[in-house]
């Protein structure tokens, strides 16, 4: 017959996640921030090939 392999979860935290102990990082981005800079980057990128458009 096939053994049957169990495994036993540690009583502490059985899989589960504490959220109150995650790591806080001190640089904190809001979302509207990095829209901000994706929208900034797009501009800038737009602007080079209006003004300094490369022909091969």
């Amino acid at each position: 017959m096939a053994q049957q392999n169990q495994i036993q979860m540690p009583g502490a935290f059985g899989g589960l996640m504490r959220y109150d102990s995650e790591f806080h990082s001190r640089l904190a981005i809001t979302p509207q921030a990095v829209i901000g800079f994706l929208v900034a980057i797009i501009a800038f990128v737009v602007m080079l090939k209006i003004f300094w458009p490369v022909s091969l």
